[in-house]
């Protein structure tokens, strides 16, 4: 039964990723008056992908072979390492341990391995050469650079509101904390979900469904892939994006999240995960409806917002 739950803790990320992106696609279609595709789509997209032959560049070295799954596991690991449902997970010994595969400070080692990913990412786009991937890296650098700030400082808040760097004790500090001391998470927030926007390719900052020149980012990257890497490179984009709003939902908005393996506390919890997270990709939907993408010389404003944002709920924090 531990090693169930283990793996239930484990599994939850990749599994439920795809399912993040058929939703979006289905309220975005929704919003313009579409059918669209199921919401499962994504899960058969996933298994055409990996069932269809490979074409490889003559000039691709090892990186390009062996960034997807690097990236994919990367986001296996931080999957495993945020709490979705619940604060605990069962240890291998069968021992109930916070959801924390890493250090003490694992949120910060959480940025570093999303910078990870994201700079072999770069790096298999340069690799074969192609002016696509060229340019494509190039930006995704650029806006990660930029973005990091306000994701940094966003959680950084948060970690000092419960004094604490793992993930899990936050989110189980600030369930107890008095609603009037919730300013300066909610100014955290909007950094938090700008950051968001930008770390995972979305309006206003990408065009996730793109392939014009002018205006792709992360998917440039990716057009010299196909097969099982391709496959994996998208996994590992919509596991990165299920992290982001798990994080986002049960750091700033922690009620609810299960801080033991009960059945009270999980039948409570997952219900109001799944309402937590579908808010926000309502959310991501809406705004890739409503709004056009910002020409790229635009994007630093906003994310140096984000920035803002992030240090005056810093500040405040601090002062009070």
């Amino acid at each position: 039964m531990d090693i169930l739950l283990f793996l239930l803790q484990l599994l939850t990320v990749p599994v439920l990723a795809p399912l993040c992106i058929g939703v979006i696609r289905v309220l975005k279609a929704r919003m313009q008056n579409r059918v669209g595709a199921s919401v499962f789509q994504p899960y058969r997209d996933l298994y055409k992908l990996f069932h269809k032959d490979e074409v490889i560049s003559k000039d691709a070295s090892w990186v390009f072979r062996f960034s997807p799954y690097l990236i994919f596991t990367v986001m296996v690991v931080i999957g495993a390492s945020v709490p979705v449902i619940t604060t605990l997970a069962p240890s291998l010994s069968g021992a109930l341990v916070p959801v924390s595969f890493l250090s003490s400070g694992d949120f910060i080692i959480i940025i570093y391995l999303f910078a990870l990913a994201t700079f072999f990412l770069a790096l298999s786009g340069m690799d074969v050469g192609s002016g696509f991937g060229g340019f494509g890296s190039s930006r995704e650098m650029t806006m990660a650079a930029l973005a990091e700030g306000g994701l940094f400082f966003s959680l950084l808040v948060a970690s000092i509101a419960a004094q604490s760097g793992t993930v899990s004790t936050i989110v189980e500090s600030l369930q107890t904390i008095p609603f009037q001391s919730y300013l300066p998470l909610l100014v955290a927030f909007v950094a938090f979900f700008i950051a968001l926007l930008a770390e995972n390719s979305r309006f206003p900052v990408d065009n996730p469904s793109t392939h014009l020149e002018l205006t792709m980012i992360h998917e440039a990257m990716l057009l010299e892939y196909s097969g099982k890497r391709l496959a994996l490179m998208e996994w590992a984009s919509a596991s990165k994006l299920l992290i982001f709003i798990a994080l986002g939902a049960n750091i700033f908005f922690p009620w609810g999240v299960a801080t033991s393996f009960t059945l009270g506390a999980l039948a409570l919890s997952v219900p109001l995960f799944l309402f937590k997270a579908l808010v926000f990709l309502f959310s991501i939907a809406f705004i890739e409806s409503v709004m056009a993408k910002f020409r790229i010389f635009r994007v630093p404003d906003l994310l140096f917002t984000s920035f803002v944002l992030s240090v005056i709920a810093l500040a405040i924090i601090i002062t009070f």
